[in-house]
């Protein structure tokens, strides 16, 4: 999976316009995937940013993982929400306001029993890093 990190501000770019372009009916799911928008302010610039990432849904809740496919960095859309848990979300072509927080201990493990559910592969990105992935709660606000 090296090489997607070579490729990823590219595929990201090229998601987002998509995404934006038809409502999500193009970007927003692929076989077996769901992808929102998550629009995200960063910490020390101020500039708006909108990140399509893959996510699965506990209630009204949408849930992700802060693995930034396995680098020993989170990925810069975690901090920028650490600094400033207030985002918006795009599913289709439905917007709304969140909140981020962190889930912890026992409900850590049953959302990343979520995702790994959904997305395999995340296995492989705990094993490739150090750090602890976190998995991040988004709530309507």
């Amino acid at each position: 999976m090296t090489w997607i990190r070579h490729f990823l501000p590219f595929i990201t770019r090229t998601h987002r316009w998509m995404y934006l372009a038809t409502g999500g009916w193009i970007g927003g799911w692929l076989p077996g995937m769901r992808f929102l928008l998550l629009g995200h302010v960063g910490r020390r610039s101020g500039t708006a940013y909108l990140t399509p990432i893959l996510y699965v849904s506990d209630g009204d809740r949408m849930i992700l993982a802060g693995s930034n496919a396995g680098q020993d960095r989170p990925p810069a859309w975690w901090l920028n929400l650490q600094a400033r848990p207030e985002a918006t979300v795009q599913t289709g072509r439905r917007r709304f306001a969140v909140r981020a927080t962190t889930a912890r201990d026992a409900e850590a493990e049953r959302l990343w029993a979520l995702l790994r559910n959904s997305y395999p592969w995340f296995d492989s990105y705990r094993e490739a890093t150090e750090r602890e992935i976190p998995i991040i709660v988004l709530e309507p606000s």
